[in-house]
């Protein structure tokens, strides 16, 4: 068993890519006396979820909104579950560990897969999805790879499969809330997201939106939804009319309410700013260490997670070890990237001075070297203009 900490309430510095520090709204949220899952103040809440979540994703007046009881990994599954039937023809785009994860859940629903794919740190190419759609009644697509830091060009992509039939379903998982993203104009089909990611509420709901011709899609399928507990009609009965599905974890609502709310009332453009002035910065102070971007094309760059290639003979484990004893924690590399890059969460309450002026501050007692501080202050201070 697991020592416990001498004291689990004390200050941790997340600096992971999810989950992340919670928004002092959401933990305030959590705190709130329990209400039952048929209550009219939680359906008063969930209505103004589905409300912000329209505007978070850029969807249209009409559009379903819902929470999933359950993390990112479960808005992914619903959507082949609800989408894909055996034998359809599915294409999906895979340049890292979730679009990988994609391929493997539509096959697990029958679909005979099609991958397009890019190495490890480049992004897919709307070209060769262009010249893979004949026949797919699915394209699925990662917007920002979290497993490498690369942001896929969703618009792009988007384009290419407007017109020819396919429904497009999109991981916004760490783009949403701190990425541009429009899901009515762009012509998406069905997008999620995690609550612990870009949003910083508790882990444990996976926010959807779902187009109409998503829904017409799964109300005429030849065979029942396989998972009943995200059927897409299941969930209407409960979000939209207010009969009972299942009990939903209602201070989890409460706390991804508040936390929806505190980032649109921040404004999305302010927050897309912010997390690209933290990305510059951090590599900037990093970068005369033998730190270097993993990603080459600086468009295709993640912003909220900032892959950054290790120095030659850094001792990665030992680092991240010796910083968990500081009460700060860091992500390595994924597979392949194991040991090869850090992954820094920049969403949410993560992407702020404090948490990465702390971590600064500790390298430069574990490495020897004075003056990461200070240019990360430097950096931050010409790119917000101080």
């Amino acid at each position: 068993m697991l020592d416990s900490p001498a004291d689990p309430f004390a200050p941790h510095t997340l600096l992971t890519p999810g989950p992340t520090p919670l928004h002092p709204r959401a933990q305030q949220a959590l705190t709130r006396s329990m209400r039952g899952h048929m209550d009219p103040e939680v359906f008063a809440v969930n209505a103004a979820i589905q409300q912000d979540l329209r505007e978070l994703y850029g969807a249209g007046e009409g559009t379903f909104t819902a929470l999933l009881a359950g993390t990112g990994s479960l808005g992914m599954e619903a959507g082949f579950a609800n989408l894909v039937e055996p034998g359809d023809e599915v294409l999906v785009c895979v340049n890292g560990a979730f679009g990988a994860r994609m391929a493997e859940m539509a096959a697990r629903y029958g679909a005979r897969v099609r991958r397009v794919t890019a190495p490890l740190g480049q992004p897919i190419d709307p070209a060769q999805v262009a010249a893979n759609l004949g026949g797919v009644t699915l394209v699925a697509m990662v917007h920002g790879e979290t497993s490498t830091g690369v942001l896929n060009p969703l618009p792009a992509v988007a384009e290419v499969v407007r017109g020819s039939g396919a429904l497009l379903s999109v991981d916004a998982v760490t783009t949403a809330g701190m990425e541009p993203f429009s899901m009515e104009a762009w012509g998406i089909d069905y997008v999620y997201t995690g609550s612990q990611k870009c949003l910083s509420a508790p882990p444990g709901v996976a926010p959807v939106a779902i187009s109409e011709r998503a829904l017409e899609r799964q109300a005429t399928r030849r065979t029942p939804t396989p998972l009943w507990y995200c059927d897409f009609e299941g969930l209407r009965d409960y979000w939209d009319r207010q009969s009972y599905h299942h009990t939903v974890p209602v201070n989890l609502h409460f706390a991804f309410h508040a936390a929806l709310r505190a980032a649109l009332e921040e404004g999305l453009p302010q927050r897309q700013a912010r997390v690209r002035e933290m990305d510059r910065a951090i590599a900037a102070a990093l970068a005369p260490l033998g730190f270097s971007h993993y990603v080459q094309d600086p468009a295709a760059r993640l912003p909220t997670v900032l892959a950054l290639r290790l120095p030659e003979g850094f001792d990665d484990a030992g680092v991240r070890a010796a910083l968990r004893e500081r009460e700060i924690s860091v992500t390595g590399g994924l597979g392949a990237t194991a040991g090869l890059i850090w992954r820094l969460g920049l969403m949410g309450e993560a992407a702020r001075p404090g948490p990465y002026r702390t971590l600064m501050l500790a390298l430069e007692e574990l490495l020897g070297e004075r003056g990461l501080t200070d240019r990360f202050e430097e950096a931050l201070g010409l790119l917000v203009g101080r």
